[in-house]
């Protein structure tokens, strides 16, 4: 089973990107995806999740507004939608499954995950 994410790239502040996630491999029935975040040295940071049953959504407070979790009609993708890009959105950003349908953004919760795809934000 893998994850695979793809879209990232470099951006101009202000700007958007769309990252996909294929989860087409997983074959849960009820099981959370999320995306995290890493810029060297610091912690990888859990910034949106999304329920696979009812596509319920969490996002943590730094992306809140700005970012946009879903699925695609056939759940075997799942997006996030970057609008308004900072400098300081600059990360590796991983999706994640979650064995258990929770909205959590801890990613000591989450066992399977992506290889990354990198985000810049630079003028």
């Amino acid at each position: 089973v893998q994850l695979v994410e793809s879209g990232g790239g470099l951006v101009q502040p202000g700007g958007s990107l769309r990252l996909s996630c294929d989860v087409s491999g997983f074959s849960f029935d009820d099981y959370a995806i999320a995306w995290f975040r890493q810029v060297p040295e610091k912690e990888r940071e859990g910034i949106a999740v999304i329920s696979s049953s009812d596509s319920t959504t969490e996002y943590a407070d730094s992306v809140k507004g700005r970012f946009t979790i879903s699925f695609d009609d056939t759940k075997t993708t799942v997006y996030l939608q970057l609008n308004s890009l900072k400098p300081e959105d600059t990360a590796v950003y991983y999706c994640a499954a979650d064995y258990a349908d929770l909205l959590r953004l801890n990613q000591t919760d989450y066992g399977l995950w992506g290889q990354g795809t990198q985000v810049t934000v630079s003028p």
